[in-house]
């Protein structure tokens, strides 16, 4: 069984200072969720000032919560909508024309359950492009999700996932070939 009086926070695992993450926890509820729905350049402004890599034209919906900036890439055209929750304790990297539906939760982090000491762990989290995680999508740490997917309505991913491909359920199931209509 766990015994949380032996957890221990490995070495630099937030990647910055406490200071640092606390500072951008206030910003983050100060200055990027309040700011009104149209600006989004100012929101993508707040994120690259602690260090995150964002593209042209993207998009960030004020109530989306992000953990560290500094381990955050979205590119060109990307949309991340509200409520998403990005856990990044890991890396996730979100590639072009990709769109994160609102109250998605893409999760780097858990512990293992196995060991009395209740470790903490993390996994960097790939979204290439063209992808698009419906409303309430999990992603689990570790996921690989190639180009060109849809993940259905409140589905949960546990596996990496194939380019051109529909997937749907808890645990995510192939439904069916992606096809591109003109």
């Amino acid at each position: 069984m766990q015994d949380l009086s032996k957890f221990r926070l490995p070495p630099n695992f937030r990647g910055r200072s406490a200071f640092i993450c606390q500072l951008w926890w206030l910003v983050q509820g100060v200055l990027f969720a309040t700011s009104p729905q149209f600006m989004y350049r100012w929101r993508v402004f707040l994120l690259r000032l602690f260090g995150a890599k964002i593209g042209r034209n993207v998009i960030i919906r004020p109530s989306a919560k992000i953990t560290y900036p500094w381990k955050l890439s979205i590119d060109d055209n990307s949309w991340i909508g509200d409520q998403v929750e990005l856990y990044n304790l890991a890396e996730i990297s979100i590639g072009k024309n990709s769109v994160i539906s609102q109250r998605s939760y893409i999760c780097t982090g858990s512990h293992d359950h196995s060991k009395p000491d209740f470790p903490i762990y993390a996994k960097p989290i790939s979204i290439l492009n063209s992808v698009w995680l419906a409303t309430d999508v999990f992603v689990a740490p570790g996921i690989t999700i190639q180009t060109n997917v849809v993940v259905g309505a409140r589905s949960s991913v546990f596996k990496d996932l194939t380019e051109n491909c529909i997937y749907m359920g808890s645990p995510t199931k192939f439904v069916k070939t992606r096809i591109a209509s003109s």
